[in-house]
């Protein structure tokens, strides 16, 4: 997505629209840019080449955000990054992007390797403004993108079957927002919603098809393992990490 002044026409970084001063001014970026989401299949899965997850760990006020890329079908670690930043909004349920998103998109601009598809640790559609963390980052990115989450932000669902594969509907209200679905048998479900450019039976299809024996995705536990031992690394350091790293 290219972003551009009114007036000038002038093109804008996509860190531009995820950064606020303040919650009221986040809400309204947000309100601006969720109208702009599409949750139309644009990439058939015979054209995805390469797959990455991105997660976050923290350190008192440091986030430690990580992009670990994989590729696609067989899974195999492609590139990994990790871009560390002071922490500079709260955490308040519904704007976690504010929070999680200028350094997620900090690690992905050190990629060498562009992915066919993001997944991330959070939420997309199944949201309270239909525009979460995975509908934000993917917009920006202009990549299709997908949530999967351990728990519910809104909305409620049934407990799947216990086999692999099984799923529910999140509903709120009367509205199908995402799917809670069982990718280990046996384990605890996992949340699913489309992102940006996926619908939501792709997004269900991809988060089994890159599930193996973790209950969350493949890229994405890669990438929360990534961000701790990035986090570990510069606590047991003396010498500061620089703000961007290649793990």
């Amino acid at each position: 997505m290219t972003m551009q002044t009114e007036k000038k026409k002038q093109k804008r970084s996509p860190s531009e629209f995820i950064t606020a001063p303040d919650p009221s001014e986040a809400l309204r970026i947000q309100e601006m840019l969720r109208h702009h989401c599409t949750l139309e299949r644009t990439i058939d899965i015979c054209e995805i080449r390469y797959v990455a997850g991105a997660d976050a760990a923290y350190d008192q006020d440091t986030i430690y955000a990580a992009i670990v890329v994989m590729k696609f079908p067989g899974l195999e670690v492609v590139e990994k990054t990790c871009s560390v930043q002071e922490v500079v909004f709260p955490y308040l349920p519904g704007l976690l992007s504010f929070r999680e998103g200028p350094a997620i998109l900090d690690a992905f601009s050190n990629l060498t390797t562009v992915p066919d598809l993001i997944f991330m640790n959070g939420h997309g559609y199944a949201h309270p403004k239909r525009f979460g963390l995975a509908s934000h980052v993917g917009l920006l990115l202009d990549i299709p993108s997908i949530g999967v989450a351990k728990r519910l932000l809104i909305g409620e669902a049934a407990l799947p079957d216990a086999a692999r594969g099984s799923s529910e509907p999140v509903l709120d209200k009367s509205e199908v927002i995402g799917r809670a679905v069982r990718t280990v048998k046996d384990a605890k479900p996992v949340f699913v919603s489309a992102g940006h450019k996926v619908d939501l039976a792709q997004a269900v299809d991809m988060a089994l098809k890159t599930t193996t024996i973790h209950r969350i995705t493949e890229p994405v536990w890669h990438a929360d393992l990534v961000s701790r031992q990035c986090r570990d690394k510069q606590s047991s350091s003396e010498t500061p990490l620089r703000p961007r790293l290649g793990v």
